[in-house]
């Protein structure tokens, strides 16, 4: 799938960007990693990865990454957070609570399904992007407490809500670029 000539970011200061580059790379999907705030001028869409929120956050503040991330979104540009990128899309984090960008009108509770060695695949619906189970990596991955009116779920693990969209934001609190399966990511394509 190549993708209309515009790059798709992957924010590279911490966490499993590498592996949201090789996702795109099958998709033959031309990306660049975005390590500077004016990184964000050369694409077209953004991929928040996973890893820790907190030391993200403490990024953040070097380079004023929020509200250039803000602006980018508020140019209607597509966003995508998986795990920790979702918890710093999110509009209220609990457990604790923490800064956020507040882009998706979503509450998220950090860590609830575990610890480190709690980590599971799971199996998830996905019913408006395919028609197969997804196959669905959750590690310390937040769960979805709370879904704005202007968001809708598009993929339900076990009675919960991991894959929603609000606008040009899609936030999942698994980790599809650790799995083989494409479908979310050439979804994110699709929006951009």
């Amino acid at each position: 799938m190549k993708n209309g000539g515009k790059r798709i970011g992957i924010l590279a200061l911490q966490g499993d960007f590498a592996l949201h580059a090789r996702m795109l790379d099958r998709l033959e999907a031309p990306w660049k990693l975005v390590k500077h705030v004016p990184d964000l001028d050369e694409i077209g869409g953004l991929i928040l990865p996973g890893g820790e929120s907190t030391t993200m956050l403490k990024f953040f503040g070097e380079e004023g990454w929020g509200e250039a991330i803000r602006r980018f979104a508020a140019q209607g540009k597509p966003l995508f957070g998986t795990c920790a990128g979702t918890i710093l899309l999110a509009s209220e984090v609990l457990n604790p609570p923490q800064e956020r960008l507040g882009l998706i009108d979503i509450t998220v509770e950090r860590n609830a399904y575990g610890r480190q060695v709690d980590s599971s695949v799971r199996y998830g619906d996905c019913p408006e992007l395919t028609d197969h189970p997804l196959e669905m990596v959750f590690i310390r991955a937040p769960i979805i407490r709370r879904v704005g009116a202007g968001v809708r779920v598009l993929g339900r693990a076990e009675g919960l809500p991991v894959l929603v969209e609000q606008g040009s934001v899609l936030a999942a609190t698994f980790h599809p670029e650790l799995t083989e399966d494409e479908t979310v990511h050439r979804y994110f394509l699709r929006k951009v």
